[in-house]
């Protein structure tokens, strides 16, 4: 039988029902519970979007588990204009039900099983070691390359996952860092794959980045040509459009890369009928076209991280890393649980870093997508 994990997020039940039993009679307090344990967006879905699906709601037909050449060139564009990266082939790009899926099930869809080893960071989002597992493979958690060895081709791991900007930590990996891996993974036939869902949401300042916003408007990708030296055989780039577009519900996201590795997981997908739906591939199309909605979105959650980093300071706790995406990593220098149960007693749910690993066990996740309401009430009870 498959040994899985437990799903992490049933053990805050108690700490849940806690939170949400949390009153004061200051109104700037309010009641209830402040939810910043999970990364789920809380904003509206953009209106180009939303009448992008609309549109294409009249869908009779099965669609193409390739995407449509206009969403491949719509996503090759995209990675030119966003993420520095003007030599992706259109046939290296594929859609998907989401990143998530992509990320349990890429061990499997290219072939990986018992006697294979699965890399993946440290502290890091659990389903690239579910996927490992699901596949039959072993997983490694390591931060370096030097943490497999001595490694040959034949030692060496199949498969290595990268997350930048990292869910829970938020670290982005540079351009040097990442053309290091890639030049280690080619010299011993390992297969990098980057999860890098939160590249719109770059917090560093262009000191901290080494370029401009106008040059890179987001952190850096696996794919780019400083990274890959113009070839992306053995890459994978997986992103999703839940983050910066709100789309969480539509399940819209895209792998790209390697023409060929690409073309093994388009036919193992045809063959298992894993296809993005016509609304959502044209929908997905449009939230790549529109530049305009994330910038707005970002300025929202540049906003919250605004409010909620310093009033975490004020409750005595620091933030670590949080270059990017939609968390803020932070510790009392305490077991996780203990911190999560301070907050919680505050009406403040927070995710235990211990979901992400054992290097996580004393920090916290706490999460910017809440409301603006919800936000504030969470600052003023951090520094009430």
């Amino acid at each position: 039988m498959l040994s899985l994990p437990d799903f992490p997020w049933d053990s805050l039940a108690a700490a849940k029902e806690r939170a949400g039993a949390y009153t004061s009679a200051d109104p700037a307090l309010g009641e209830g519970i402040v939810d910043l344990s999970v990364g789920t967006p809380a904003d509206p879905t953009p209106a180009v979007v939303r009448e992008a699906l609309a549109e294409a709601s009249d869908a009779p037909g099965y669609p193409q588990t390739a995407g449509t050449p206009d969403l491949r060139e719509a996503v090759v564009d995209w990675f030119a204009r966003r993420r520095g990266v003007p030599d992706l082939d259109p046939a290296g790009v594929l859609p998907t039900i989401g990143s998530k899926e992509l990320v349990a099930w890429l061990p499997t869809l290219l072939g990986l099983g018992a006697g294979d080893v699965v890399g993946l960071p440290r502290v890091a989002y659990p389903t690239y070691d579910v996927g490992a597992r699901l596949a039959g493979a072993t997983p490694f958690a390591a931060d370096a390359t030097t943490a497999f060895g001595p490694t040959t081709p034949s030692s060496a791991p199949k498969l290595l996952w990268l997350n930048s900007p990292g869910n829970p930590t938020g670290k982005v990996l540079g351009v040097e860092h990442l053309a290091k891996v890639v030049a280690w993974a080619r010299g011993r036939g390992v297969l990098v794959a980057s999860d890098e869902c939160y590249a719109e949401l770059d917090w560093r300042s262009e000191e901290e980045r080494g370029e401009s916003y106008e040059q890179l408007p987001t952190t850096p990708s696996l794919l780019d040509p400083r990274v890959t030296g113009g070839s992306h055989e053995g890459l994978l780039a997986v992103y999703s459009t839940s983050k910066q577009s709100n789309l969480a519900g539509y399940r819209a996201a895209f792998v790209a890369g390697d023409p060929a590795l690409v073309g093994r997981l388009l036919e193992v997908r045809k063959h298992a009928g894993m296809i993005v739906p016509w609304p959502v591939q044209r929908a997905l199309l449009a939230a790549l076209g529109d530049e305009g909605h994330v910038a707005e979105q970002k300025a929202v959650y540049r906003a919250r991280r605004e409010l909620l980093a310093p009033a975490l300071e004020a409750f005595g706790m620091r933030i670590e890393d949080s270059e990017a995406g939609l968390y803020l990593w932070a510790t009392a220098d305490e077991p996780c649980r203990s911190t999560v149960d301070r907050l919680a007693e505050r009406g403040i749910l927070v995710a235990p870093g211990e979901f992400y690993g054992p290097r996580g066990a004393r920090h916290v996740r706490v999460a910017l997508t809440a409301t603006d309401e919800r936000v504030a009430k969470g600052a003023a009870r951090l520094r009430a």
